[in-house]
């Protein structure tokens, strides 16, 4: 045993001091940060460009004023300028573009242009479409002769947003997202897949280096074959283990950072008084108050990733990365010792390679459906389980199940190291030839 820690000793410190694990340890946590924070960002951003824009109506004059001005945008309605006129200076005249409104507006959509020197903005866009989808349906309606119209659309426009509430067998009740559960489902299920094929891929390279380089055959007189491989393994995870930890720790310190940044004071803004007719109120509170929703979607994003159960994800994350890795691993050194160069595994990666790919489409599937048959079956078989289970548990898992495939991870990934040991044990001193399935199949048989 005490040349097994040796071992796994060596591997580990050679390989934290590398230049490339203190860069990705770094690196990484900003990438995976970003992936919260940069939504969030955007969400907080606004164009301050004031945008003046021309209108032009053709013969008429039904939408003028229709289209409201915001702070940011200054809607001009001009009459007695024809559009060929306006096109060829409006720039200099200091305008953004030009808005031409067709009277067949009414019956053809595609009868407004927005003329600019460059691609408007979304918001834009939406901002005149929504307005005049608008004006077009009250202009509609009017022809039924229904009095009080405008009271009427101002009562029955309505904005549901669906809350969706988590309740524990406790009764304690957690507001939940279900974009935020696919986010982090996402992230852990694809994380899985990537640590589990680098690391694995790394054994499986440190294997054929020594091997190559005739280092093994002085280690193998020292240490047995079994010993050597299970260090190498073991090694190669606790280095995973400390950049994963490295990575949790600076992301919550990183997102913690962006939340405390990203929001202002919501409680000074809150304590703003509001008018009782919001509606007829001036420009800036009502501002105000499109700030105040803004501030508080955000603040929902970040008070919804802290609703995740983060204490069963993260030690189910360490469990199924430790049980896929060393599953994953054993099969890798095996490859590894049994042939001389990388470019002879190419014919035994597509067996590993195919069930890790199987298992990030399979949890793909599972972000839509986390509950479907598919995704069940396949959280518990061992070579797609660490991926597929992991994209489910954001979601909620029974108990039973995560254990249930705990367990059979960790009896496949004894079954698969003591076969990896048989074929790692006679592989790793021969030379000179490419081994077949049937090879490896002999030196399974062979007795230990």
């Amino acid at each position: 045993m005490n040349k097994v820690s040796i071992i796994i000793r060596r591997e580990y410190i050679t390989r934290v001091r590398k230049k490339s694990f203190i860069i990705m340890t770094l690196i990484a946590p900003l990438l995976l940060a970003a992936m919260f924070i940069i939504p969030v960002w955007i969400m907080t951003q606004k164009d301050t460009e004031l945008k003046k824009i021309a209108v032009i109506e053709d013969g008429t004059q039904i939408f003028k004023g229709v289209i409201p001005s915001t702070k940011y945008l200054q809607f001009e309605y001009l009459e007695g300028v024809t559009l060929d006129d306006l096109k060829s200076n409006f720039t200099k005249l200091g305008y953004y573009g030009i808005l031409y409104i067709s009277p067949k507006v009414t019956y053809i959509p595609n009868a407004v242009q927005l003329i600019s020197t460059k691609q408007p903005p979304l918001d834009l866009t939406m901002h005149i479409s929504g307005a005049l989808e608008n004006e077009v349906e009250r202009l509609k309606l009017e022809t039924y002769d229904i009095k009080d119209l405008d009271e009427i659309l101002k009562e029955v426009e309505t904005s549901i947003k669906l809350q969706t509430i988590k309740i524990s067998d406790e009764g304690i009740e957690k507001e939940t997202s279900t974009g935020i559960a696919m986010g982090v489902a996402y992230i852990c299920g694809l994380l899985i897949y990537m640590l589990t094929f680098i690391f694995g891929a790394q054994v499986m390279r440190g294997v054929i280096e020594e091997k190559t380089s005739r280092i093994v055959e002085v280690i193998i007189s020292s240490v047995k074959p079994f010993q050597l491989m299970m260090g190498k393994i073991i090694g190669i995870a606790l280095v995973g283990l400390t950049q994963f930890f490295c990575w949790i720790i600076l992301v919550f310190i990183i997102i913690s950072i962006a939340q405390s940044l990203l929001l202002p004071d919501m409680e000074t803004l809150s304590q703003t008084p509001l008018p009782n007719n919001i509606m007829s109120s001036s420009p800036v509170v009502q501002t105000q108050l499109v700030d105040m929703q803004e501030l508080s979607e955000v603040q929902q994003i970040f008070n919804n990733l802290g609703n995740q159960n983060w204490g069963i994800i993260i030690v189910s994350f360490i469990v199924f990365f430790l049980g896929g890795y060393l599953l994953y691993a054993s099969l890798f050194a095996a490859i590894g010792s049994a042939v001389d160069n990388e470019t002879d595994t190419q014919q035994f990666m597509i067996p590993i390679t195919i069930p890790l790919l199987l298992a990030l489409f399979v949890a793909m599937g599972a972000f839509q459906n986390p509950d479907s048959s598919v995704a069940f079956w396949f959280s518990f078989i061992p070579l797609t389980s660490p991926v597929v289970m992991m994209a489910r548990i954001p979601f909620g898992v029974p108990g039973w199940q995560i254990g249930l495939s705990m367990i059979i991870l960790v009896i496949t990934f004894i079954g698969t190291t003591w076969m990896a040991a048989k074929i790692y044990r006679t592989g790793i001193l021969l030379y000179g030839k490419k081994p077949s399935y049937k090879d490896m199949w002999k030196w399974l048989r062979y007795k230990i």
